[in-house]
């Protein structure tokens, strides 16, 4: 989360960078995020000479290594050590530069193997910074410098508070997900060692860097003992899609921060192109795609097309994660309230499919401000599994009312950090849940059996699939929640009528009694 503290660096280093004459507000982001990742990979590096000292041993996979970098563009040999945030931030301004333009930024390019989606889409990278803007650099470094990062998503919230300064994220979609959210939908669909994940609108990549910190947690370090999963980590197990120069680097190298090494974020337009290769390749889909929009028939992937006929971006892209998954994958994704309740023959039809056709788990209702200052657009998580073949017995909904964060534009933190999140070491009192449902929605979908004796009075309960289909397929958790009023005893219409006409007879008294006083 965001401090006051942070949230007054960043404001200063975007009024640093366009009073340097760097005006657009993407390039700034971009250029930002590239000294971001440079810091990074200091700390990551200072991280594993910590881990090799407390250890006794070498430094794994160091990120810098003893000797000298071949400097593909200058042909120059330097230091690798030189090369480190922790070594240049010191330097007077134009030297400062030098270092970074003329070598510390072809040595991230090199990063990553050859053929990896870092090195592809660092390939067009440029550093905007001019060598007579030598100061601006140097101020933009102490600030950064500033900003503590350690066990954080690098982009993560910094990254969410500078998009809110562009004036189209809402309308472009270009918005991250709350990162309290992803880890919820990853804590629900609990991934395995042998999962094949996919985001096909993965922006930064969130839900991948958030499901690589579930198996970084220390019950499950031991996964990475084995070389079999170390192999299929590094290299098979993650995938996201995007058609965005700039949000596939940022993704590319939060991937590589988070330690993996070659992630599979390629540039795909994943509504338009077909899928020829992807049918049926992954186990699990974790996505926030795209709400607003429409295509044109021409412009959609003609798989897609068959197996719902729409324009509507947010219908193509649940298709889309059919079409992706394997049977038995599991999916948690989230979709605007239309998704749940339209009543086009494309709406009711995906949600049939869905209940008749697969296993739809839960419908996860979200707050309407949990997007916010971005979109005010209400929102849920749908969970369902990929069968083919039918399974639903009963759909389990869920209200979410508080996230942990106030639902206004300025997002502010309800409770301590310690009981913020799904994860939290205590349980929260009634009180606190008020503020914060998310580690209730966790605690009562690990323990779905004792969710049966649940009324629709209460805020999660079961309806049953004969139900749902009686109701045109609406997922609308308000259509099956049962409000209790209050009674309430009025008086006899006789009685209101009597006091009425006491008090219009005591105003006419107090009238005459004034006219009498005026003369």
């Amino acid at each position: 989360m965001i401090t006051g503290e942070i949230r007054n660096k960043i404001d200063q280093i975007w009024d640093t960078f366009w009073s340097g004459g760097i005006a657009s507000p993407i390039a700034v982001i971009e250029q930002m995020t590239y000294l971001l990742f440079i810091k990074g990979l200091d700390e990551a590096q200072a991280r594993k000479e910590k881990q090799a000292q407390l250890l006794g041993g070498q430094v794994e996979d160091p990120i810098f290594p003893e000797g000298k970098f071949s400097n593909p563009v200058t042909k120059e040999k330097i230091p690798y050590r030189d090369l480190r945030w922790s070594r240049f931030k010191n330097l007077e301004p134009r030297a400062m530069h030098s270092r970074i333009a003329q070598d510390v930024f072809p040595f991230i390019k090199t990063m990553g193997a050859k053929d990896s989606a870092f090195a592809i889409h660092m390939k067009d990278a440029i550093f905007m910074i001019p060598p007579e803007k030598a100061g601006l650099l140097a101020r933009v470094v102490d600030l950064l410098d500033e900003i503590p990062m350690e066990d954080r998503d690098t982009k993560g919230d910094l990254y969410e508070y500078m998009l809110g300064k562009l004036s189209q994220a809402g309308d472009s979609g270009q918005f991250r997900t709350p990162r309290h959210l992803i880890q919820m939908m990853v804590e629900i669909v609990e991934p395995q060692p042998t999962d094949i994940i996919c985001d096909p609108a993965c922006g930064t990549a969130g839900f991948l860097v958030a499901v690589s910190e579930y198996f970084n947690r220390p019950e499950n370090l031991k996964l990475f003992n084995n070389a079999k999963f170390r192999q299929h980590f590094h290299n098979g197990m993650f995938h996201g899609f995007d058609f965005d120069s700039t949000m596939l680097r940022i993704g590319s190298m939060n991937m590589l921060l988070h330690g993996v090494q070659n992630p599979g974020i390629v540039n795909r337009d994943s509504l338009s192109e077909d899928h020829a290769g992807e049918e049926e390749k992954y186990s699990i889909i974790l996505a926030n795609p795209p709400f607003a929009g429409s295509l044109d028939y021409e412009s959609c992937a003609k798989d897609l097309l068959q197996i719902v006929k729409t324009r509507k971006t947010e219908l193509l892209f649940l298709a889309l994660f059919l079409r992706l998954m394997k049977p038995g994958g599991r999916a948690a994704v989230i979709v605007p309230d239309g998704v749940l309740f339209g009543s086009s023959r494309a709406h009711q039809g995906l949600r049939q499919m869905l209940v008749e056709d697969q296993k739809l788990d839960a419908v996860i209702k979200l707050p309407s401000g949990v997007f916010r200052p971005y979109a005010g657009v209400a929102t849920a998580i749908l969970i369902f599994t990929k069968t083919n073949s039918g399974g639903t017995d009963k759909v389990w909904f869920y209200d979410i009312q508080a996230d942990g964060i106030s639902l206004d534009d300025k997002r502010t933190p309800l409770l301590p950090q310690e009981k913020l999140g799904p994860l939290v070491q205590a349980p929260l009192n009634k009180e606190e849940h008020a503020k914060n449902n998310l580690p209730d929605v966790l605690a009562r979908w690990k323990n779905l059996k004792a969710e049966a004796k649940r009324k629709r009075t209460d805020q999660s309960f079961f309806v049953p699939k004969e139900e749902i289909a009686a109701n045109d397929y609406d997922l609308s958790l308000n259509r099956y929640k049962e409000t209790v009023y209050e009674e309430i005893d009025h008086d006899l219409p006789k009685e209101i009528l009597k006091r009425i006409a006491k008090m219009d007879a005591e105003i006419a008294e107090g009238r005459k009694k004034l006219e009498e006083m005026l003369g």
